[in-house]
């Protein structure tokens, strides 16, 4: 019998300084059976980074939900849905090939990548151009450190504020808290 994904609740407070947007997010994470804590948190924190284009993108008219991710490839990790349906934004994370990300940018009018993890500097060598043709690609990278360090706040029901402020992203729960700042490669 296959193991089932955990679920972890998350209260989400986002400050986002940079781009004026201040929300409470209600969230549901499935993580699957072969998904580690610190991936999951990463998803976690490209949400926060990215929730302000609910505002930006969709004017306040979208869905920004976690998809199916490590369970159907065929869907990312994070995405921004307007309200025909359309995918606005299509984020994923970890080091995937290079199909999917092709196939995702075909999808979605922007694609987000966010890399990490102790071989993500030798995964984007061998990837990054073949993936410079793609123009609705972006490339982040957040540093293992910090990735590592947002594993205690991994919690079945945790209660989290994020700010963001120049580019940075801070994230806490009163007891732990990390900070990060995602380096563009592309």
């Amino acid at each position: 019998m296959a193991t089932k994904s955990t679920i972890f609740k998350a209260s989400l407070q986002i400050a986002d300084i940079d781009h004026s947007y201040y929300a409470d997010h209600a969230l549901t994470l499935a993580r699957h059976p072969s998904e580690t804590d610190e991936r999951m948190m990463v998803r976690l924190c490209a949400l926060a980074l990215q929730a302000h284009q609910l505002q930006s993108v969709c004017g306040g008219d979208g869905t920004l939900a976690f998809g199916a991710g490590l369970s159907d490839p065929d869907e990312p990790d994070l995405w921004l849905r307007d309200f025909t349906g359309r995918t606005r934004l299509w984020v994923e994370v970890g080091q995937p090939e290079e199909k999917p990300l092709v196939r995702a940018c075909s999808k979605a009018d922007a694609v987000l990548l966010y890399a990490f993890g102790h071989a993500a500097d030798i995964w984007w060598k061998g990837l990054a151009n073949k993936l410079s043709r793609l123009d609705n690609l972006q490339v982040w990278r957040i540093a293992s450190s910090a990735a590592q360090a947002l594993v205690p706040l991994a919690q079945r029901s945790m209660n989290l504020q994020a700010t963001v402020q120049e580019g940075e992203l801070m994230l806490g729960d009163g007891v732990h808290n990390v900070q990060l700042e995602p380096v563009r490669w592309k």
